[in-house]
């Protein structure tokens, strides 16, 4: 189990990545744009690492509102249930 949500959180995180990395192709293209709500969605299934990773080495989306604000909170809503779910696994 423990390899599957590694290999789940890996994968996720290479994915979130890659879509940012596209959309600020897309975006200096002038092309069509990865909705935010897609690379929002990447980041609550487990990306978040991956999205502040590419918002930093792409330097893409990183003053754009209300994206960051999501972004943050998500990030703030995961930190919470892992120091839960740690607080929970200690208590055994």
């Amino acid at each position: 189990m423990l390899a599957a949500l590694l290999a789940w959180i890996i994968g996720v995180n290479l994915w979130t990545v890659l879509r940012f990395r596209q959309d600020k192709r897309r975006a200096a293209a002038g092309a069509r744009r990865i909705p935010e709500a897609h690379l929002l969605r990447l980041a609550l299934l487990g990306g978040t690492p991956g999205a502040f990773a590419a918002r930093r080495l792409f330097r893409h989306k990183t003053r754009k509102q209300p994206f960051s604000t999501h972004l943050m909170l998500i990030a703030a809503a995961q930190l919470a249930v892992g120091i839960a779910l740690l607080f929970l696994w200690l208590r055994k």
